[in-house]
């Protein structure tokens, strides 16, 4: 008879609008001495650096792990905090999954934000979230949040856990091919970032 493998517990969450996760297993913040080659305009995140210094957060990361490997998921929250790099607003550090099939979902809680997804063959997106709005980021789709309010944009976000996260391909390409700035008139638009490389060479 096969050994039966060992079962993991459930997970109870509770799950805050202000981005708390009770029930965490894990976590992890990031802040502005980490965000070095994330925005294109580099001489107004050190700027901000200077005024805020180095272990300033930019945002937070909990999560809730219960197994491993095939069929197991990653539940967490996102907490992205407001901020301004020049016109550019405040993003995640972004991702393609290392095994670059799998997919995820985006649930926002609470906030403004966008998130802004390219794929592997150059097409892109850019989704508004506002409370109640959710993204299902398909496999091959880098994607990153961006705030583009004034409070923290918190999104709830699943994935299976062994996914794996690649976060050097877009410092490779040279930055994500649009950037979310600001339009101007208190909104938010994309421009088109001209030190991009495309995913592709880098991705294989």
């Amino acid at each position: 008879m096969a050994a039966v493998p060992s079962i993991p517990e459930p997970g109870a969450l509770l799950v805050g609008l202000d981005g708390s996760l009770g029930g965490r297993t894990s976590g992890y913040d990031k802040r502005l001495g980490e965000m070095t080659g994330v925005y294109r305009d580099s001489a107004a995140l050190a700027a901000a650096t200077a005024q805020h210094g180095t272990e300033h957060l930019v945002y937070r990361v909990q999560e809730h792990r219960s197994g491993v490997g095939a069929g197991a998921l990653v539940i967490g929250t996102s907490t992205l905090l407001p901020g301004r790099y020049g016109d550019e607003f405040a993003v995640t550090r972004g991702h393609l999954h290392r095994k670059p099939d799998r997919a995820e979902l985006y649930h926002c809680l609470s906030g403004s934000g966008v998130l802004l997804m390219e794929a592997l063959d150059g097409r892109g997106r850019a989704v508004p979230l506002t409370p109640g709005a959710a993204v299902h980021v398909p496999g091959h789709w880098v994607h990153r949040s961006v705030n583009v309010g004034d409070v923290p944009l918190v999104t709830l976000f699943c994935y299976p856990e062994d996914a794996g996260q690649n976060y050097e391909i877009i410092g490779a390409a040279g930055g994500m091919a649009q950037l979310v700035v600001d339009d101007g008139a208190g909104g938010w638009t994309t421009r088109a970032n001209p030190d991009h490389l495309g995913y592709r060479a880098v991705a294989a």
